[in-house]
């Protein structure tokens, strides 16, 4: 059945925004007529539960929905452990889920289950929202009869990622609003006060000082050319844009990063970490190696590291083990190769997985807050040694002016 949103009008003349399941939009309209509601917008929702939605509308969804989605994969699976059959589940999330998008998805979803489609399969219509980590797991887990289990796993390993993700971001909120604040300092002395001061101090015949030559040199080249430094960046953004949107661009850049003194080796942490994590959850729920490492691939972020896990794929494929086409990589540690093949040994390769994962989330935190160690008094210095320049420039012919 498909789910369309709505704006209508109350008997008391409100707006209200909503979303309504029909066969049709007429039998839409009648419905929210028969509720009291004047319809004066009323769309299908499309491309949510269409496997061919565009990558960037499935970034975008997914933005919008990562947020709660944990939360309520968790309650999904509470509400199942507690007995409750999934569609009446579902029938329950849907009243209390707030984002409107992720509402219309599970009304869409339920309405599949009840057409006769399996959980998965249901799902599996909403690229842009369940990636094929989540589709594969639940998959797994309506197979062993465990889905319960499975969701709780997974809300865990979002929440999990989310944490990681939002360390990283917390880190770097601090040098950008300093080197933001900085900034505006710096355009405003520039375009306010230097300009002001040189014409004063040239009105009365004065000689420029050195620093104060060069700082009006400064200030005139970005008043009369702002537009073409405007210009510049936003060239710059839109060839880097472009080539990372080629298989080759996005490999050779993704290996400058990896590459780059203290923000590469953090990086790479935090992609092995979430290359561990991934693969430990994939394996915990019963899906196969080689269908966990296709997953996986698309989770760790960085096309270097993808390339490394299809070479793993294919020498599995050619009876070979995890562990040593990720020694040879050269990019994943020998610790890890080697704790892997531990782990393929022993036949506890999920726990091993788990405690790398873990040390590699201590390591990221760790390497988070040297980072900003680091940057932070970078940074101030910069700005000081910036603000000293300018400061002195403006007080130089001051004093010259007081002087004569």
């Amino acid at each position: 059945m498909p789910v369309y949103t709505y704006k209508a009008f109350t008997t008391g003349g409100q707006l209200k925004s909503g979303i309504a399941d029909a066969d049709s939009p007429r039998e839409a309209r009648l419905k929210l007529r028969r509720d009291g509601l004047l319809v004066t917008d009323l769309s299908e929702v499309e491309g949510i539960a269409h496997k061919k939605t565009s990558r960037w509308r499935q970034m975008r969804l997914r933005r919008r929905t990562m947020r709660e989605l944990p939360q309520t994969t968790r309650q999904l699976a509470t509400l199942l452990r507690s007995g409750i059959a999934l569609n009446d589940a579902l029938k329950a999330l849907v009243e209390q889920i707030e984002t409107p998008v992720l509402e219309a998805v599970f009304r869409d979803v339920r309405e599949r289950i009840g057409q006769g489609a399996s959980f998965a399969e249901a799902l599996e219509q909403h690229p842009g929202v369940f990636p094929a980590l989540f589709v594969s797991m639940v998959r797994s887990g309506e197979a062993a009869g465990n889905t319960d289990v499975v969701l709780e796993r997974l809300a865990l390993f979002m929440q999990k990622q989310s944490r990681m993700k939002n360390r990283v971001v917390a880190a770097m909120i601090y040098p950008m609003i300093m080197l933001f604040v900085g900034g505006i300092v710096v355009i405003v002395l520039m375009t306010k006060v230097v300009p002001k001061l040189i014409v004063l101090v040239e009105s009365r015949g004065g000689e420029l000082p050195g620093p104060t030559a060069a700082l009006k040199a400064i200030s005139d080249f970005l008043s009369s050319y702002w537009y073409l430094l405007l210009a510049g960046l936003i060239l710059v953004n839109m060839v880097v844009g472009a080539v990372r949107r080629t298989p080759a661009g996005r490999y050779r850049t993704d290996q400058i990063l990896l590459q780059l003194p203290i923000f590469g080796d953090l990086f790479k942490k935090q992609a092995i970490s979430r290359f561990a994590i991934t693969l430990s959850t994939l394996l915990k729920t019963g899906v196969p190696v080689l269908d966990a490492l296709r997953i996986v691939r698309d989770v760790v972020g960085n096309s270097v590291l993808a390339k490394v896990l299809d070479d793993l794929h294919s020498a599995i494929l050619r009876g070979a083990d995890i562990a040593t086409p990720l020694k040879r990589s050269g990019i994943f540690p020998p610790a890890v190769g080697y704790m892997i093949a531990v782990g393929e040994q022993s036949g506890e390769l999920e726990h091993v997985l788990d405690r790398l994962a873990e040390a590699y989330e201590t390591e990221v935190e760790v390497a988070t807050e040297r980072l900003t160690a680091v940057i932070e008094p970078v940074m101030i210095l910069v700005m000081a040694v910036v603000v000293a320049f300018i400061v002195m420039s403006i007080i130089l012919p001051m004093l010259q002016l007081g002087t004569t």
